[in-house]
Formats: structure tokens, C-alpha cells, sequence
């Protein structure tokens, strides 16, 4: 999903000041979590640095800020090697993060990915590793008390990546060749039923409730068995509100990944038409990987 990416129109005094500081030497605070970070801004000591430093080796987890004063500079890394344009960063604002705005900051250029509003959705932001890193500032507050500044981040490479980071066209029906690669790619494949879609308008998402007949893959239980012990698996998977989901008729494979704890809809032909694509691509010897068709 594309989030609306702010310009900066440049660094005030204070962001100012804190990148010089950064510049300078801020002092460096490492967490014990390699996944996560969790703080507060009233730990800092009179006269410290105002920028603080975190380092998190993972390739998902979350940060969480209490009380934010000041400014963290949060540095992603995966635990094992890879090129950084080969990465994207997904964040994801928790629901009552307040307190700080999140920049995307590279050589002290800053954009707006994420502004201080209270109570809102968090909206899936995505940008490539190799753009910047991110730059959380505290927004001057009278009472900092009830204020935490929080969200979570996926850190992923290859194709994975460009799921949220590039969707071109997220309601348009899948190519073949876009299909049959869903299949080897996908956190998901599954073939079942829709049996109602409810929409969400303040997260701007519907949510797609299946009832699924056979499951050739799934990844973090997204579809558990049905109460009443029939063979088959209940669950539910989500796609952009702008896309006007509908409950359709017939048997459909569905595909997608798992972002965030959510099962999001990738491709999902009607079966029939999947069947003939993949006999197609199995007679000219072109599949990607292999699925159980019976």
C-alpha cells in the first residue's frame, strides 16, 4: 500500500540542532532486544545528547517510545547479510502513537512519513533501505504523560518487499505468469469460498471472510479448522477498500502474505480459470513450482 510521503521543506532549528548533534557523536543506546526497542524519554540525564541512537538487528519487531523527548535516529538492519537495495522497511504506527512525527532522513534530508494525529489508523508506510533511515522527533508537548510514540516494522528483501512498496495497480486482476508465481511466493495458497466481505471505511480496507476447502499452504495459522469438524478451515484476508470487493460465487484460489499479523490478498483467480492456465504452462514446461491441482 502507498502512503502519501510529505516533503520536508527543510530541517527547522531544533531538527537542525539535532542532526548536528547526531553529526557531532549523539550517544549511542543499544537494546537488549535485537527485535525490539522499548523507551523513555525521562531516563535521559541533564545535559544529555538530545539524539538518541537505536540499533535493532531483526527482521520484524517494534519500537515503542514513552514519553518522547528530544529524538531517536532508529537504525534497521537484517541478521543476516544482504544488499541494502536489495531491502524495503514497512512500518506500521500503532493505533494511539502520539507524541513524535516519523521522517525518513538521509544526509539530513527529511520526509514526512508519518505526522503526529492522535487516534488515528496506522497506515502502512514502505520505503526502500537504501533511501534513509528513520528520524523520530518529539513534538513540543505541555503534558508529555499520556503521550507514547510507537510502531512495528517488517524488514524484507526481493519480491517480498515490493508487495507493499510497490503495488502499481493492487485492484487490477493478476497476469498468468503473476499467478503462477504467487503460488511458489505467496505466505498463503489456498482454495475455497467467500462467504461475506465487510468494509472498513476509516482503515480505508475490506475484509474478505473464507471458508477454505483445501490448503496447500499458510503461514502464522491465518485459517483454522471449522467448529463444526467439516474438513475445512475458516479465516479471513484483507484488501484496499478502493478495490470494491464484492462476495462472489464459485471456488477461488487465493493467494497473499502475511504483513503485521494481517492475511493480505494477493491474487485469487476463480479455480476453473487457474486449472487451465496452469495445465497450459505445465504442457510448454514453464511452471515456476508445482501445486497439487486434485
Amino acid at each position: 500500500m502507498r502512503g502519501v510521503v510529505w516533503a520536508a521543506r527543510g530541517p527547522r532549528p531544533l531538527l537542525l540542532l539535532l542532526l548536528l548533534l547526531l553529526l557531532g557523536g549523539a550517544s549511542a543506546q543499544y537494546s537488549s532486544d535485537l527485535c525490539s526497542w522499548k523507551g523513555s524519554g525521562l531516563t535521559r540525564e541533564a545535559h544529555s545528547k538530545e539524539v538518541e541512537q537505536v540499533y535493532l538487528r531483526c527482521s520484524a519487531g517494534s519500537v515503542e517510545w514513552m514519553y518522547p523527548t528530544g529524538a531517536l535516529i532508529v537504525n534497521l538492519r537484517p541478521n543476516t547479510f544482504s544488499p541494502a537495495q536489495n531491502l524495503t522497511v514497512c512500518i506500521k504506527p500503532f493505533r494511539d502513537s502520539s507524541g513524535a512525527n516519523i521522517y525518513l532522513e538521509k544526509t539530513g534530508e527529511l520526509r514526512l512519513l508519518v505526522r503526529d494525529v492522535r487516534g488515528e489508523p496506522g497506515q502502512v508506510q514502505c520505503f526502500s533501505l537504501e533511501q534513509g533511515g528513520l528520524f523520530v522527533e518529539a513534538t513540543p508537548q505541555q503534558d508529555i504523560s499520556r503521550r507514547t510514540t510507537g510502531f512495528q516494522y517488517e524488514l524484507m528483501s526481493g519480491q517480498r518487499g515490493l508487495d507493499l512498496h510497490v503495488l502499481s495497480a493492487p485492484c487490477r486482476p493478476c497476469s498468468d505468469t503473476e499467478v503462477l508465481l504467487a503460488i511458489c511466493t505467496s505466505d498463503f495458497v489456498v482454495r475455497g469460498f467467500i462467504e461475506d466481505v465487510t468494509h472498513v471505511p476509516e482503515q480505508q480496507v475490506s475484509v474478505i471472510h473464507l471458508r477454505v476447502s483445501r490448503l496447500h499452504r499458510q503461514k502464522s495459522r491465518v485459517f483454522q479448522p471449522a467448529p463444526e469438524d467439516s474438513g475445512h478451515w475458516l479465516g479471513h484476508v484483507t484488501t484496499l477498500l478502493q478495490c470494491g470487493v464484492r462476495p462472489g460465487h464459485g471456488e477461488f484460489l487465493f493467494t497473499g502474505h502475511v504483513h503485521f499479523g494481517e492475511a493480505q490478498l494477493g491474487c485469487a483467480p476463480r479455480f476453473s480459470d487457474f486449472q487451465k492456465m496452469y495445465r497450459k504452462a505445465e504442457e510448454r514446461g514453464i511452471n515456476p513450482c508445482e501445486i497439487n491441482m486434485e
